[in-house]
């Protein structure tokens, strides 16, 4: 799980310092970005957490388990990290007596 978190968080640094032809296909202003992704994939967002001041990671998912991450920078732009398919929440349960 660390490696992961890694890996998202160097591709999420690397995106926004990546050359510009490109960061501009992966990259758009971030209510754009959130339209599109509702619009074309049903995704909502799931989660986010703080790279650094400048820079947010979220993720959007669709109840059919498509996926994307996407970095955020304060002046409201917004690149593309990942993508994919088969997102599972992981489900946390309380041990409680009789379950």
């Amino acid at each position: 799980m660390t490696r992961l978190m890694v890996s998202i968080l160097g591709a999420a640094a690397a995106a926004f310092s990546a050359a510009p032809t490109t960061a501009a296909e992966q990259c758009a202003p971030r209510a754009d970005m959130i339209k599109a992704l509702g619009e074309k994939f049903r995704e909502n967002p799931t989660a986010l957490g703080v790279v650094n001041p400048n820079v947010i990671v979220e993720v959007f998912v669709s109840d059919q388990g498509t996926w994307t991450i996407l970095a955020s920078d304060t002046r409201g732009q917004s690149c593309v990290v990942s993508v994919g398919e088969g997102w599972e929440s992981a489900m946390t349960k309380a041990a409680l007596p009789g379950t």
